[in-house]
């Protein structure tokens, strides 16, 4: 498959697999989702979301649970009321009143389910096994009497013994049940266990099989493969993972490792990932790890000199599939584990840069991981601008020997430099509205005030408390000329200063 660099080993294993000719993604981010502690979406962004998930491609939408409210029902009657490709589903417990509250939502299909194990028989429904059975078939009935879709789910499934499971499954679909669903409630099962699950089940059922995996263990997206593996034709995900716990099967990736590494079609457009999840990151306000899988930012991103080497010369070197596919790009984020070879690289895509002048930024990029843990892109052209626009330290007639700024709070900004001129030393201070005006006040108060701040200029390059800044000077001497000084750096005083120093630099070898 094209852009696709998975192992070999696969292969075997997808042969003997029982995979379905296309596989369903039923999204549950906003129900299930929405389970998450901490996380509420608005009227306003359930729509944006619902609206991004059928951009996105996926078959069913869970809008919700109906019967909580009458706020949740109309939520999903407006859902349902924006035309989407994918048809809307309510979740119902086994009781009436549920299902009634998904038929005033107008949904296409309700979703419910009753608990089977013995621990929530016992304890959460107190009820025995035949009543909740008897409870289930009727519901089932009730769905299809009024024409909708009907898909069942035996609560904790994955802890209720094999016998009892097909006894409910069988019962449902002999009323016109249309899917079996099966959640890993409490994400207690590892693949193995879920495929012999499933293979079991699928020996048994005529009606598709469904997945439902939480993560508590961090197997939700493997159990939910296995599943598929063994016959299941609909697969229940959240973007990014949401869920309650854990969370549940992430989208991301159990759509990507079922195209990329099995071939298996969804109707998921994967180009588009990373805008929805990037869009319920904001919403939810639950910020991804940045390893994430998938559509993290440092999943295709690359820092050590051995690995950006292999990438920079073919791809799939460290990469098992390509970033666009996942509507994703690559990235070389620079760091102290960055060697010449990546930032040469790097950096002649952009610059003629000579051997002397790539050795002064990868000495730079190397400094300035000392106080920044992440230098981005960006950060490494403000660097290469400043060693191209820098004055040679041989040729500089101006150096700045020493600086001390104090301030604070109730503190005026003071200064005082001790720089080398044309070989004499020269000593001054300064106060100013801040410690940059300081510095620079002392700096031509230390000239002798020929030499006028005449534009100042600072810009973050990147986001956080620790991004570089670029600082951009203009200067100007007493006979009119200007000059620009330019300087990179974490600390925005110093990075100022040796803006300052530039600039006067500039000015002093223009005069000769």
């Amino acid at each position: 498959m094209e852009g696709v660099f998975v192992s070999d080993f696969i292969s075997p294993i997808r042969e003997r697999s029982k995979f379905a000719a296309r596989v369903s993604v039923f999204d549950t981010t906003l129900r299930d989702g929405e389970q998450t502690p901490g996380v509420c979406f608005t009227l306003e962004e359930k729509l944006e979301i619902a609206k991004k998930l059928d951009e996105l491609g996926v078959d069913f939408i869970e809008g919700g649970f109906p019967v909580n409210s009458e706020e949740e029902t109309e939520t999903i009657r407006k859902i349902k009321g924006l035309g989407l490709n994918a048809k809307i589903c309510g979740l119902a417990r086994c009781v009436t009143a549920d299902v009634d509250a998904c038929l005033k939502a107008d949904v296409g299909r309700a979703h419910i389910f009753i608990a089977t194990s013995d621990i929530h028989l016992k304890y959460k429904l107190r009820m025995a096994e035949e009543k909740a059975l008897e409870q289930a078939v009727a519901t089932a009935e009730y769905v299809k009497s009024h024409g909708l879709e009907c898909e069942f789910s035996c609560e904790d499934a994955t802890r209720t013994p094999l016998e009892r499971l097909l006894r409910f499954y069988t019962s449902v679909e002999g009323v016109g049940a249309d899917v079996h669903n099966v959640p890993d409630t409490v994400g207690v099962m590892e693949p193995e266990a879920m495929y012999e699950l499933i293979r079991s089940l699928k020996g048994k059922l005529k009606k598709p099989i469904s997945m439902h995996c939480h993560n508590d263990f961090g197997l939700a997206v493997a159990n939910t493969l296995a599943g598929v593996k063994a016959g299941a034709s609909q697969v229940h995900t959240t973007i990014n993972g949401l869920g309650e716990r854990g969370g549940n099967a992430s989208v991301e990736q159990t759509a990507t490792a079922l195209k990329a590494m099995y071939g298996v079609k969804t109707g998921i457009r994967l180009d588009r990932l990373k805008e929805t999840s990037k869009l319920v990151e904001r919403f939810s306000m639950v910020k991804l790890m940045p390893n994430y899988p998938i559509v993290g930012d440092n999943a295709f991103a690359h820092e050590a000199g051995i690995h950006v080497h292999g990438v920079l010369a073919k791809a799939e070197s460290y990469e098992p599939l390509t970033p666009e596919m996942v509507g994703q790009k690559r990235r070389i984020v620079m760091g102290k584990h960055t060697g010449k070879h990546a930032v040469a690289s790097f950096v002649k895509q952009r610059y003629n840069l000579s051997d002397e002048q790539i050795a002064a930024v990868v000495e730079k990029v190397r400094d300035v991981t000392v106080h920044k843990k992440k230098i981005t892109e960006d950060d490494v052209i403000a660097i290469v601008e400043g060693v191209l626009g820098s004055v040679r330290e041989a040729e500089a007639l101006a150096t700045l020997n020493e600086v001390l700024i104090i301030t604070g709070n109730k503190i005026t900004p003071t200064a005082s430099v001790q720089l080398s001129l044309g070989g004499s030393n020269r000593v001054a201070a300064g106060v100013g509205t801040g410690p940059v005006d300081a510095v620079s006040r002392a700096i031509q108060s230390a000239l002798g005030k020929r030499i006028t701040l005449q534009n100042y200029k600072l810009e973050a390059i990147s986001g956080g408390t620790d991004s570089l800044c670029t600082v951009e000077v203009t200067l100007e001497d007493r006979n009119g000329k200007m000059a620009r000084g330019m300087a990179v750096g974490a600390d925005i005083v110093m990075a100022s200063v040796n803006a300052l120093m530039e600039g006067l630099n500039r000015l002093y070898a223009n005069r000769s």
